[in-house]
């Protein structure tokens, strides 16, 4: 079993994670105390308050049956008694360990940490429904704002907490035995979830080079804003993310708000409605790595499939079915045809760009429940009939697709009904260039008048990394238009001519210099 560690920074990222991993212990079926349901918690005969049934591992076969260890040493040669388990708990007990770690009284701890510059959010947890769940070591906070500002979250506040945070880090990796990557969630238009996320982001490129990151960014968005400095904290966050990150994927509020008001009926959506929303996404393209299936999907094949050139990794997403809990008896039986096709329409995007003005480069599909690959391929059959679904000419396949057994897990209370099967799209579309190409210009409007720069300078941050970050930003845009506009014909993404380019230019030469000398010679 391949483990993730999950980094939640800022406040928008410890409120993601408080949804994503409440959804994580329904679809395990862990309790708020960390326990696995069903399991025995009382004391045994002797009074000595460990547990007598539970499993503390999977410990392999014998024969047709399954055994695991259990809590209770048998007192020979203190090793523990083994229980005889059914191959579906054996699954289970297998599966929880690829986000949770078990401690050694049998409780399920995740395998996260969550932190930020101030405490308010934090405590939140410390006090909450799962307060049991988590480590308390693993729940850092500062004291003191980082106030939306990018150079307090890197240089100043940030700093601070750096060495705390990293320390458990390399705590959490030690713990693992064959760690996959790093999951973080963040907004990149507020101070601790950019400034932070990007110095986290540099430590962990420089001492876990070879894993992979996978990061899930909230961008801002065209009419809601929560700062004014947003475009600047999302310009250099998006810097950092260009360089550190093997595989980012854009959210943004405005959509998810849309989504809640439009598809789940939601008059007043709260950011629990939003993130809930997002959880259910997260859940979905982790839940390969966590359940069996006929086509599972981890984190390496997200990467090797969705990402064509190192520099264009940011990602789209979508999922369907989407239909208020009320309406479940009415529209819980969409077939996978019409799941798969409504996944690619604009009103389903979790970011506010339209895929139809632009290209697919890849597409990943990822399915749960009741799926079998012949709809599969019958559904992708008829998305590549449909006009707005344009992909580049340079890739002729697609589409990668993932079949997950488990079916979605719905949470009490919660505005989206869940049925028996679903679909999760993450696609790489040159559609992306809307969303930098937004934040580029309202950057410019700003750093035009050099408004608000002082309080960056102020904090370490040199005016001259505004320009850096601004320049990256722009090649980026102008990579993704380039796609869009098949103009990456016979040259690479930096616009520099390949060899067979380069060699029948130089053929053309050769012929035309040719023909000048037999011209001067007739004419002599």
């Amino acid at each position: 079993m391949r483990e993730i560690i999950s980094l939640h920074i800022g406040q928008a990222g410890v409120q993601f994670g408080h949804q994503c991993w409440e959804l994580y212990c329904l679809e395990h079926q862990i309790e708020q105390s960390g326990r696995l349901a069903g399991s025995n918690d009382e004391k045994d005969k002797n009074g000595t308050g460990k547990r007598s049934s539970s499993t503390s591992g999977y410990s392999g076969r014998k024969g047709d049956e399954r055994y695991a260890k259990s809590g209770r040493k048998n007192g020979k040669k203190g090793k523990y008694d083994t229980i005889r388990i059914t191959d579906s708990e054996a699954q289970r007990f297998g599966a929880v360990k690829s986000f949770f770690q078990e401690s050694k009284d049998g409780q399920q701890v995740p395998r996260c940490i969550m932190v930020d510059t101030e405490p308010s959010v934090v405590e939140q947890i410390r006090v909450g429904d799962y307060r049991k769940l988590f480590h308390p070591d693993f729940l850092l906070n500062g004291m003191e704002d980082a106030a939306n500002n990018f150079a307090r979250g890197h240089f100043t506040i940030g700093k601070t907490l750096h060495d705390a945070c990293l320390d458990r880090v390399r705590r959490l990796v030690e713990q693992c035995d064959s760690l996959q990557g790093f999951q973080l969630f963040h907004a990149v238009g507020g101070g601790t979830g950019s400034g932070f996320c990007a110095l986290m982001l540099e430590s962990l490129s420089i001492d876990f080079t070879k894993k992979m990151k996978v990061d899930f960014s909230l961008y801002p968005s065209p009419a809601i804003s929560t700062a004014v400095v947003e475009p600047y904290n999302a310009v250099l966050a998006g810097h950092s993310l260009l360089e550190h990150t093997d595989v980012c994927t854009l959210l943004d509020n405005e959509a998810i708000y849309n989504l809640c008001i439009e598809k789940l009926g939601v008059e007043s959506p709260s950011y629990k409605n939003l993130n809930r929303l997002i959880a259910q996404l997260v859940s979905s393209l982790t839940a390969s790595l966590r359940f069996d299936g006929g086509l599972n999907v981890d984190l390496m094949e997200f990467q090797t499939n969705l990402v064509p050139y190192p520099r264009i990794h940011f990602m789209v997403s979508a999922m369907a079915p989407m239909y208020p809990a009320i309406r479940a008896q009415f529209d819980g039986n969409q077939g996978v045809t019409e799941m798969t096709t409504s996944v690619f329409e604009p009103q389903n995007m979790m970011l506010n760009c339209d895929c139809r003005k632009g290209k697919y480069m890849a597409c990943c599909l990822l399915y749960r429940g009741d799926v079998v690959p012949k709809d599969v391929n019958t559904a992708v059959a008829s998305v590549r009939t449909k006009r707005h679904v344009k992909f580049v000419d340079w890739c002729p396949t697609g589409f990668k697709c993932g079949i997950n057994f488990q079916p979605p897990t719905g949470v009490p209370g919660s505005d989206l009904a869940v049925g028996k099967s679903g679909v999760t799209m993450i696609s790489n579309s040159t559609a992306i260039s809307q969303v930098l190409k937004r934040i580029n210009r309202n950057f410019d409007i700003m750093y035009d008048k050099r408004a608000f720069v002082h309080w960056f300078v102020g904090n370490g941050l040199e005016e001259g990394e505004f320009a850096e970050a601004r320049e990256d930003l722009a090649l980026l845009e102008k990579d993704y238009r380039e796609v869009d506009e098949d103009t990456l014909l016979g040259r690479d993404v930096d616009g520099e001519l390949d060899q067979d380019e380069m060699k029948k230019l130089m053929n053309e030469a050769l012929a035309l210099a040719g023909d000048e000398s037999r011209k001067g010679s007739m004419s002599l």
